[in-house]
C-alpha cells in the first residue's frame, strides 16, 4: 500500500515524539547526561515542526509554514547545542534564535514568500549549516573515544547536504502525485528520522555507558576494594562534613580508633585469605552496630575509625563496646579456623568546635596505643590536656579515672 502525505507526517511524529519522550526519561534517571536532555526537546520540537506543517492547506499556508519552519531551524539548533554539552563545552543560546529570527525577517519580504524553491533552499541552508556545525563538534572533541565517531560524522555531513539539496532535489525525484508536499515529506522522512533516530539511539547508549562508567570509577576511588569501606581519604571527607553538620545544629562527635589485635600474626598462621575474611567480618558487624548517619572507614591494613553523631561520652563508649563484643563473638571461627580475633578501641569526643577530624583521630590514636599496652580487647579514652577524659560539650562525663577501661 502506496504512503500518502497524512502517512508520511504521521509517522514523523510519532517517530520524533517517542524518541524525544525516551530521551527526557532517560535524563530524568541521570540528571547529569544533560545532553540526552537537549537531544529529547529537539526531537520534541521536530515533532511539533511537523504537526504545524501538516496543517498546510487547512489554515493559512503561511503561517503553517513559517511557523513549521521556524520551530525546525531551532530544533536543529539544539541539537547542536546538545553536541557541545556532551562535548563539555558551552552552549550558544544566541543560536537558539539566530536560525529562526533570519527565517522570519526573510518571510516579511513577499518575494521570498512567492518563490517555494527559494524558501526550501533557505531553510535546507540553515537546517544543513547546524547539522555541519554538530558534525563539527564531534570532529573536534571528546567524541573521539567514541567507536560511532565517524558514522556520525560523515552522517550529519550528508544529512546537512542532503537539507541544502532539498530544494533542487524535489525536481528531479519523481515520486506519485505531482505534490511539493509530498516530496518534501518524504525527503524529511529520509533526511530526518532514518538518519537522526539511530544515531541518537546510539548516544543514548554511549552517553549512558560513559556516565556508568564515570560514575563506577568515581565509587571505586572512594571504596576499599575489600570491605566496601570508605577509604581514609574519603572517610576523612565524610567525617569532616559530619563535623560541621553537627556543630551547626550545636552538636559535636565521638570518634572511634579501632585496630584488630595481633592480625599480621592471623595472616601469618591461617593464611591472607583468613585474614580477608576476618576484614570483612570486621565492617560488617561494626556497621551493624552503628546508626545510619554514622560513619565509618578503613585508614589502611588493620585500622579503622568510626564517627558517631551526636554521641555522649557514655554513649560512645557503649558503641565501642558493643563493636568490640560483637566482633570477637563472630571471628571466634573462621572458615573452620578458630581465630579468635580481637579489637582494641581508643575513643575521643570532641571538646570544642574548633577541633578537626585529623586532631580527634589522633587523640583518638594515643587511646588505642594505650589499650594495646594495657593488653588489647578493650577500650580507652582519650585524655585531655589536662589529664581528664575527653567529653562532648553537654554531655555528662562517666567520671571515669585516667585510664580506666571502658566496662
Amino acid at each position: 500500500m502506496a504512503l500518502d502525505v497524512k502517512t508520511l507526517f504521521y509517522l514523523t511524529i510519532y517517530i520524533d515524539a517517542i524518541l524525544g519522550a525516551l530521551l527526557l526519561f532517560v535524563w530524568s534517571q541521570n540528571l547529569s547526561i544533560r545532553a540526552v536532555a537537549w537531544w529529547g526537546v529537539a526531537h520534541i520540537l521536530r515533532a511539533v515542526s511537523v504537526v504545524l506543517l501538516g496543517l498546510y492547506g487547512t489554515v493559512s499556508d503561511l503561517i503553517a509554514l513559517d511557523l513549521s519552519n521556524a520551530i525546525l531551524l531551532c530544533s536543529y539548533a539544539v541539537t547542536w547545542n546538545g553536541a557541545r554539552v556532551f562535548d563539555g563545552r558551552p552552549t550558544r543560546p544566541g543560536a537558539l534564535i539566530a536560525g529562526a529570527a533570519i527565517w522570519v525577517g526573510l518571510c516579511l519580504w513577499p518575494g521570498f514568500n512567492a518563490d517555494p524553491h527559494l524558501r526550501a533552499f533557505v531553510s535546507g541552508l540553515i537546517v544543513g549549516t547546524y547539522a555541519w556545525l554538530t558534525a563539527y563538534e564531534f570532529w573536534r572533541g571528546r567524541a573521539e573515544r567514541l567507536i560511532s565517531r565517524w558514522p556520525a560524522i560523515v552522517i550529519l555531513f550528508a544529512h546537512g547536504a542532503l537539507f541544502m539539496l532539498r530544494s533542487p532535489l524535489e525536481s528531479l525525484i519523481n515520486l506519485p502525485g505531482d505534490n511539493r508536499l509530498f516530496s518534501s515529506a518524504w525527503l524529511s522522512v529520509l533526511s530526518a528520522e532514518s538518519i537522526l533516530f539511530p544515531i541518537s539511539i546510539a548516544f543514548i547508549l554511549l552517553a549512558m555507558a560513559k556516565e556508568r562508567a564515570e560514575l563506577t570509577h568515581k565509587i571505586a576511588a572512594k571504596l576499599d576494594p575489600l570491605t566496601g569501606l570508605p577509604n581514609r581519604r574519603a572517610f576523612l571527607q565524610d567525617a569532616d562534613q559530619l563535623r560541621m553538620m553537627q556543630i551547626g545544629c550545636g552538636r559535636g562527635i565521638a570518634l572511634l580508633m579501632i585496630d584488630l589485635d595481633h592480625f599480621k600474626s592471623i595472616n601469618d598462621r591461617f593464611g591472607h585469605s583468613v585474614g580477608d575474611r576476618v576484614l570483612q567480618i570486621f565492617a560488617k558487624t561494626t556497621a551493624a552496630n552503628l546508626r545510619s548517619f554514622d560513619l565509618i572507614g578503613r585508614l589502611g591494613g588493620e585500622e579503622f575509625a568510626a564517627v558517631l553523631a551526636e554521641s555522649s561520652q557514655e554513649e560512645a563508649v557503649a558503641v565501642a563496646e558493643r563493636i568490640r563484643i560483637s566482633f570477637a563473638a563472630a571471628a571466634a571461627v573462621v572458615d573452620g579456623c578458630a581465630v579468635g580475633a580481637t579489637t582494641s578501641v581508643g575513643v575521643a569526643l570532641m571538646r570544642d568546635a574548633s577541633q578537626a577530624v585529623t586532631a580527634l583521630l589522633g587523640q583518638a590514636d594515643k587511646a588505642l596505643y594505650r589499650a594495646k599496652e594495657l593488653g588489647r580487647n578493650r577500650v580507652e579514652l582519650a585524655e585531655t590536656a589536662a589529664g581528664e577524659p575527653t567529653r562532648l560539650s553537654g554531655a555528662t562525663p562517666i567520671g571515669a579515672a585516667r585510664g580506666r577501661t571502658a566496662a
